[in-house]
């Protein structure tokens, strides 16, 4: 079984070194969509719930694992705080966040390449820190919870996001019975880390847990280019040199050992909500 690429350093230049990749089989997911609300839309909402009785202007929000600012604007955007800061430790990613971000009129935006172990802002310095789909890409997710929790105002929130342990198993078997790769059932979820069953629990020594909310994403490929798009450059699975990157040549693959179908498959969203725990020093 191969190393868990989400968890090995050697391969980040890979996963987010030409975001191009990334976006392709993102927006590939995004347009197989058939349930759920986006992400970014969730956790404006949860933050406004968990701040309807607090009317200051949020001074600064922390997006962390930006990627390429999809959340970052429209955290901006719907909750309009004086700044916010998108963190992400690939370059790469950071030069696309700055270009889809743009000017946000009346917020002061900024995005940093850095860390998430080791937040370059000040203890107890904002007022909202987001981890949307990032964590698992930790070995010790619950150290960088903690930094988290250090650079969160005492009043603040951190809401953090993850994916479920099964997620688009449908697919592992695809690639599985295509003969794409055999072992697909096999790998390690990509989202052992930090994933829906242990997020709360990687929490509670940083944070006081308010609350847990779970949405099922539901997502219909309409056939084997559709599929192709998505798994292209996915790096769960071990796919043959030609194919990888080549959703062209992937495809063909497909439709010669499988009859052309519609594939639906699933993911879990969990969203916790939390703050900085009182007893910290």
């Amino acid at each position: 079984m191969s190393t868990n690429p989400f968890l090995d350093p050697a391969r980040r230049e890979e996963l987010y070194g030409h975001p191009s990749r990334l976006a392709g089989r993102s927006n590939a997911l995004m347009r197989a969509k058939t349930s759920g609300r986006p992400v970014p839309d969730t956790i404006v909402q949860l933050v406004q719930a968990h701040r309807a009785a607090d009317t200051r202007r949020l001074r600064l929000v922390v997006d962390i694992g930006c990627g390429r600012g999809t959340s970052s604007r429209i955290l901006a955007e719907r909750l309009r705080p004086n700044r916010l800061v998108g963190l992400d430790a690939a370059p790469a990613l950071i030069t696309q966040a700055k270009k889809r971000v743009g000017q946000v009129p009346g917020v002061q935006v900024g995005f940093l390449a850095g860390d998430f172990h080791q937040i370059p802002i000040p203890d107890g310095s904002c007022d909202l820190a987001v981890a949307a789909f990032c964590l698992y890409h930790s070995q010790r997710p619950a150290d960088a919870i903690e930094e988290i929790a250090r650079v969160v105002t005492p009043d603040g929130l951190a809401v953090l996001v993850t994916k479920a342990l099964g997620s688009y198993r449908e697919m592992d078997a695809l690639v599985a019975v295509s003969g794409l790769d055999p072992r697909a059932m096999q790998h390690e979820s990509l989202y052992i880390a930090a994933h829906g069953g242990n997020l709360a629990d990687l929490a509670k020594p940083s944070l006081n847990v308010i609350t847990v909310e779970r949405e099922e994403h539901l997502f219909t490929f309409d056939g084997h280019d559709h599929v192709a798009e998505y798994l292209a450059t996915n790096p769960k699975y071990d796919l043959a040199p030609s194919l990888y990157g080549n959703p062209g040549a992937l495809a063909a693959t497909l439709h010669e050992f499988l009859p052309d179908r519609s594939i639906t498959t699933s993911s879990t969203i969990t969203y916790v909500v939390a703050r900085p725990r009182g007893d910290r020093s």
